[in-house]
């Protein structure tokens, strides 16, 4: 029924069960009451029709209806403690496995997630997870309690009349051979599906979170299709999963039909030859009839317990994927704010290339240094690996001439905020999203000072709960200028002596970008600031600007002196200028 490398994946989720040992056993010990309840049923038939009917003792006549009654009492107690013990078992271990995985995907590397959907993931948080429980309680119960219910009828049958019992055990090798047979397409067809599920989390998460851009584009007609084809993966799959475990019981009955038409046949020349009394030929016939319902139930336990074994291969890839490296043992306070990088090279996994080509650039404590090129110069790549979400592959990145694989991660990034036009916010109040990440416990007065800073409580004022307001998912609710100033404001309260502002006013109109660059000028003071801006006027009063061209540094110096050197910044400021998208820089106020 499990294949042999099943076992230990098997094994491997029963550690989970461990600490809920003693509910587990509880299950387990109803669960073989009630198999030793339901294989007594036929004995307990052949007393009633031999003392009552055969030998009519008026003793059975009496105590017979009342063991009856008893033995059911004791069945559906014991139904009921292993339903609800090893559900309460299941639901611990589900809820246990979730927040491994959960736990464990807040330390994965930024490389794997460059490789998995957000949507596979969530599928397999999710839906995956739960496949899981049926392992634990369904068929569980299945493979103990009705084992142990066929153990204990054939048992019985064998003490009745072994030969009789001989015939039905010849097609149990045929049996274990359909279900191992149907075993094997079954694991494959629930790992495909699983699959398909997540393809579908993942049509439907992008549809969901795009809607203006569907609309726009005409895309509703593509999308649509497009969902339409994964939902009939996900359904050919499942009906071939379904046609595969369908036949499987009926075929199992069938083969136990034959043997129970024969055994029917032999017991009834046996009751002639008075080798069988008609009690026993009864209790007999009655315990091959309830081995049909257990053998139906085993054979078809293995859709559920190969869809449970497909989702645990799928959960522990999480589980068991490679944490993020975090090789520093040393131990830092506040930084002073110094950066170097020395030639440093980077390439993504399985690029072609290198993003980054020997880039060496000294940053002074407090320095505000700009980023400028075209799109795959390097820029972001160069602020990634500021706080280590990728290591370079050659050269070295210092704080405080201290290499950053020396230092741990936990440190570094508490010297470092960012800012980015992609704003993160969650689904919390106002106070919370600024709140979010400061080290300690944080004030109210602590909260709204850097709200203030950021020009935010201009808006926040309005709300209708002030900062205490909902803002919906990731600040639905607000403006993107507004939405921009919040992020601003958790950068202030971080109080970081390292900013990294990438592309922080990129996606705004003029008004918010004026309230914006407000703000950013507040979070820069006193602070090392690397900031990534297409817009050269948002950068014209940097300390110095370096100019990246495919992974290298092409020039450095302020914005006077690359203007007056008439290099490539100066084609990218004239390009800007002409295009009309870049206004005159305005002095530093």
């Amino acid at each position: 029924m499990i294949r042999n490398d099943s076992f230990a994946l098997y094994r491997r989720l029963l550690a989970y069960v461990r600490p809920y040992t003693k509910v587990f056993a509880l299950g387990v010990l109803a669960m073989i009451v009630n198999a030793a309840a339901e294989a007594s049923v036929p004995a307990l038939l052949k007393q009633l029709i031999d003392g009552s009917f055969v030998e009519k003792d008026p003793a059975f006549a009496h105590l017979m209806p009342l063991a009856l009654v008893g033995l059911f009492i004791v069945r559906g107690l014991s139904d009921y403690a292993h339903t609800v013990a090893l559900s309460s078992v299941a639901t611990h271990v589900v809820l246990d496995l979730r927040k491994s995985m959960f736990e464990r995907i807040l330390t994965l590397p930024l490389a794997f997630f460059d490789r998995q959907p957000s949507a596979t993931l969530m599928s397999r948080l999710t839906y995956n997870a739960q496949q899981i429980s049926p392992i634990i309680t369904s068929s569980l119960i299945t493979i103990v309690k009705d084992s142990l219910t066929v153990v204990g009828l054939l048992g019985y049958m064998l003490w009745l009349n072994w030969k009789l019992s001989l015939l039905f055990f010849t097609v149990l090798p045929v049996i274990a051979w359909v279900i191992r047979s149907v075993s094997r397409r079954l694991r494959q067809y629930s790992r495909a599906q699983q699959n398909s599920m997540g393809s579908l989390t993942h049509v439907a998460h992008e549809v969901l979170g795009a809607p203006r851009e569907i609309r726009i584009f005409g895309g509703a007609a593509y999308e649509a299709k497009r969902f339409a084809d994964v939902a009939a993966s996900v359904r050919r799959y499942m009906m071939k999963t379904t046609r595969t475990s369908a036949a499987n019981g009926p075929l199992v009955q069938f083969i136990a039909v034959l043997a129970l038409a024969a055994i029917i046949y032999y017991a009834t020349l046996a009751t002639r030859s008075d080798q069988l009394t008609v009690g026993g030929f009864v209790s007999f016939f009655g315990a091959m009839a309830l081995l049909l319902a257990p053998l139906k139930r085993l054979s078809n336990v293995n859709e559920a317990l190969q869809r449970g074994l497909a989702a645990a291969t799928s959960v522990f890839e999480i589980i068991d994927a490679e944490p993020e490296r975090d090789t520093g043992t040393r131990e830092i306070a506040r930084a002073s704010g110094r950066l170097r990088f020395d030639e440093v090279v980077f390439r993504y996994p399985g690029a072609e290339s290198d993003a980054l080509h020997g880039v060496s650039i000294d940053i002074r404590p407090g320095e505000s240094v700009a980023l400028v090129g075209a799109s795959g110069s390097g820029k972001s790549t160069l602020m990634s690996l500021i706080p280590r979400f990728y290591a370079p592959d050659a050269g070295s990145i210092l704080l405080d001439e201290i290499d950053t694989r020396e230092i741990r991660l936990a440190d570094l990034r508490a010297n470092i905020a960012l800012v980015t036009q992609h704003v993160v916010l969650f689904n919390d109040t106002v106070a919370a999203n600024i709140a979010y990440g400061a080290p300690g416990e944080v004030s109210r007065e602590q909260i709204e000072a850097a709200a203030e800073t950021a020009h935010a409580m201009e808006f926040i004022r309005e709300l209708p709960q002030g900062l205490d307001t909902q803002i919906g998912e990731n600040g639905t609710r607000l403006s993107g200028g507004q939405r921009q100033r919040l992020s601003i404001a958790r950068a202030l309260l971080k109080d970081a002596p390292i900013l990294l502002l990438d592309e922080a006013t990129s996606a705004l109109d003029t008004e918010s970008e004026r309230i914006v660059q407000q703000a950013i000028d507040n979070l820069k003071r006193g602070r090392t600031t690397v900031t990534i801006a297409h817009r050269l006027s948002t950068i014209a009063n940097a300390d110095r600007v370096v100019v990246m061209d495919q992974g290298r540094v092409a020039e450095v110096g302020t914005h006077e002196q690359l203007l007056a050197r008439a290099g490539l910044y100066h084609k990218l400021h004239q390009m800007q200028f002409r295009d009309g998208s870049a206004p005159a820089a305005t002095p530093e106020s």
